[in-house]
């Protein structure tokens, strides 16, 4: 029996009916539990929609915890890793803000907005049930170390350029009497933005250094978000193959 359930609500196969009903029936229930993040103002129907959802979350928590030792091959130990393995807490987290005794017990403002944003994590649960997702999960480790590379340098590109504009630029515009970059972290801001070339312009530098500063990290921005997005793309595309190819050669055998 509980090797039955590990099958329906683990990602099975296409044929399962059980599998992919479970599967349809979590999707809804993740996208319904998000809907009332988009509204500002709160109604008994969100309440209702908030119950089933956690209630359906727990019932998938407690499966999931029960059939630990199918997934993580440990037998006994399963059941003690299973709650601090990334998807266990990930699972507990989008629980949480669900629980009636949570949502009753604190009405502080911060903690009402922390436990509507632990809501968020529950998108987390889309890479369990969606293929092109789990892809793309393969790709980004196949291909980690030139992320992390990349990564790498951009991290240094930022803190370097923040470093020149914090020192190079006066911390109020003299020709306005605005204030510029008010501390260093204003300065990473500017610096994560210019690279990745959005330019918002609510930060500008106003001497001739700092421009020049901005032309070289725009350029260098462009480089930067190329490489890993022409990477995981290619990358993304040849592991598509590779199943499509797989599944010929399994329904011809």
């Amino acid at each position: 029996m509980r090797k039955r359930i590990y099958q329906i609500i683990e990602h099975g196969k296409r044929s399962d009916k059980a599998s992919v009903a479970y599967d349809v029936v979590m999707l809804i229930a993740i996208v319904a539990s998000i809907v009332p993040l988009m509204f500002v103002e709160d109604c008994k129907a969100f309440h209702y929609i908030e119950q089933i959802t956690v209630a359906l979350f727990i019932l998938d928590y407690f499966l999931r915890w029960m059939t630990a030792d199918f997934r993580l091959g440990k037998k006994t130990l399963s059941f003690l890793i299973y709650p601090f393995t990334f998807w266990g807490i990930i699972d507990l987290l989008s629980i949480l803000p669900g629980l009636s005794l949570l949502s009753q017990g604190f009405k502080i403002f911060r903690v009402t907005r922390l436990l509507r944003l632990l809501r968020v994590l529950r998108l987390f649960k889309f890479f369990r049930y969606t293929d092109k997702i789990k892809v793309l999960g393969k790709v980004i480790r196949k291909e980690k170390s030139v992320l992390l590379t990349v990564l790498g340098i951009a991290i240094f590109y930022v803190f370097l350029t923040a470093l020149i504009m914090f020192n190079a630029e006066p911390h109020v515009n003299p020709e306005t009497g605005a204030v510029t970059f008010r501390d260093f972290f204003d300065a990473l801001y500017w610096a994560t933005v210019t690279l990745t070339t959005v330019g918002y312009g609510d930060l500008t530098p106003v001497t001739d250094i700092g421009r020049f500063v901005s032309m070289l990290s725009s350029l260098f921005g462009v480089a930067i978000i190329a490489l890993p997005s022409g990477v995981i793309t290619a990358s993304y595309l040849e592991e598509l193959r590779h199943e499509k190819q797989e599944e010929k050669t399994s329904s011809n055998d």
